[in-house]
């Protein structure tokens, strides 16, 4: 399996287990607030789901400028071979203040969030498939926070981001239960 596949595949193992502990959810708890400031397991599904599409579109929309030649092929950045993992222990705070693009602003059913997450696994397959193996370590977009990624980095991104997410969801599903 190609290094690609293995990070899309990575990816979409983390949205299904995210998918699978919001199936646990009634659409009252899927609603439920600890308390006002923090967000709903629908609110961080929607969240979730504007985040990916955004890193999607602009992961996809950056790999045709470069191959266009519209902006240059960079492969150095202060990041530069560094996991995802270290790259936000050194860039982000302990709670950070989500892009306008990527906030919850619509609600709805819990359901709805869960369907549209869920289809973006196809779009991820096909910029995947667009993706060649040199292209890994090329310079993406630039993430709001963390700044240069590479698009290794970026698709690593979207897996801890949802795996972040994941530990908040199961927080309120406990939390959820005891009220």
């Amino acid at each position: 399996m190609s290094q690609i596949q293995t990070l899309i595949d990575e990816v979409d193992a983390a949205r299904n287990r995210y998918l699978n502990l919001t199936h646990q959810f009634t659409e009252p708890e899927a609603q439920w607030k600890s308390v006002p400031e923090v967000w709903s397991v629908v609110e961080i599904t929607e969240h979730l789901f504007w985040a990916e599409q955004g890193g999607i579109i602009g992961m996809w929309k950056t790999l045709n400028a470069i191959r266009d030649g519209k902006i240059a092929r960079l492969t150095e950045s202060v990041h530069q071979n560094l996991s995802i993992e270290t790259i936000i222990a050194n860039t982000w705070q302990e709670k950070e203040v989500v892009p306008a693009i990527a906030a919850p602003r619509f609600g709805g059913p819990l359901a709805f969030w869960q369907t549209s997450l869920a289809g973006l696994q196809i779009l991820l397959q096909q910029f995947g498939d667009t993706l060649l193996p040199q292209d890994l370590h090329v310079q993406a977009h630039p993430h709001p926070i963390s700044g240069a990624l590479d698009f290794h980095q970026r698709l690593e991104f979207l897996r801890f981001h949802i795996d972040r997410h994941f530990q908040q969801a199961e927080k309120i599903l406990n939390q959820s239960k005891v009220v």
